[in-house]
């Protein structure tokens, strides 16, 4: 549910402290803000919390800008389209803060898209709009993948590491790869249940509506062998050029069969992938075709554990959708 309906009220009275506090309603019995605890004074800033999708794309875009995201106003469209979130705001409307998270199952949501604005970034506006997320989420697991800047914060809220994501980017250089044979095509429509069911065992929960979601604009590759889907990956516009991912396949070469067709189309061009592969054929292939490490971000989770307990032979994400998606 978004921030509005779970009583978010942006027009309480100003406080001077940080003050968390959340009631449960007697008619409901759901959680809902304590007026007082929806503004919160930083410095000389009057801070109110909204619902994301209330702001202007614009001023989203700017506030990443900010922080040297690479994301679009394009990029943040497709997040609220697909998730909810909060945004705090000054008194003339500027962004200081955003949090978004990502339902993908009854009981399991991603976080995504904790912004703070440099010149706040230490006076708590990060942790207040984290809290108003960990409270609308609940009683969801929850997941993300934190920058060195935001681990602190969220191992205090009781985040726990787990594994680290490689951000691989660069200009796509188009190599020769060995495979295991099968055919690599487009996707059809009738692939789309293999496929489904095939993400759902590797990333632990239903990311259906993700799929419709990306589908709408990406390109999807499929891996067919002895009539069966046993890999795919797909590709979409995405920052400074174009993302792969997610990518699922239950074995290495099987990856990279489905990434060549992206990295072909896109060679000298911009092209990023986010793995969890430290080592093995899979991030050989990504550097030698030109994607090399250029930061990393650490799987964190609250709850139960994010990445879930597959067999060695199973499918697991070779390429995450994104960062705030996984």
């Amino acid at each position: 549910m978004c921030c509005k309906e779970r009583g978010a009220q942006a027009d309480s009275v100003v406080v001077r402290r940080y003050n968390r506090k959340w009631e449960r309603s007697a008619g409901t019995g759901r959680a809902t803000m304590n007026r007082a605890d929806s503004r919160l004074a930083l410095q000389s800033f009057d801070t109110r919390l909204t619902d994301i999708n209330d702001v202007d794309v614009a001023h989203l875009h700017a506030l990443s800008i900010s922080v040297r995201w690479p994301h679009r106003a394009e990029d943040w469209e497709m997040l609220r389209q697909y998730g909810h979130g909060v945004a705090a705001l000054d008194e003339i409307g500027r962004v200081l803060a955003t949090a978004m998270w990502f339902p993908h199952d009854a009981d399991f949501a991603t976080v995504g898209m904790m912004i703070t604005a440099p010149r706040l970034q230490t006076y708590g506006a990060g942790r207040w709009t984290l809290e108003h997320v960990i409270e609308q989420t609940h009683p969801r697991f929850l997941g993300l993948n934190a920058t060195r800047a935001g681990r602190r914060l969220y191992a205090s809220l009781g985040f726990v590491a787990e594994r680290t994501v490689f951000q691989c980017q660069g200009e796509a250089v188009f190599i020769a790869a060995d495979t295991d044979g099968g055919e690599a095509r487009a996707l059809t429509a009738d692939d789309l249940p293999q496929i489904l069911a095939l993400d759902r065992a590797a990333f632990g929960a239903d990311r259906s509506r993700l799929y419709e979601a990306l589908l709408s604009t990406a390109r999807a590759v499929v891996l067919e062998r002895a009539g069966r889907i046993v890999a795919h990956g797909l590709c979409r516009r995405f920052g400074r050029g174009h993302v792969i991912g997610p990518v699922v396949a239950s074995d290495p070469r099987d990856a990279i069969a489905v990434c060549l067709p992206h990295v072909r189309d896109h060679a000298g061009q911009f092209l990023r992938v986010d793995t969890r592969e430290a080592e093995g054929v899979f991030p050989e292939f990504l550097t030698r075709a030109g994607l090399g490490v250029f930061d990393t971000v650490t799987t964190m989770s609250l709850g139960r554990p994010f990445l879930p307990r597959i067999p060695a032979d199973g499918p697991r994400v070779f390429a995450l959708a994104s960062h705030a998606l996984g």
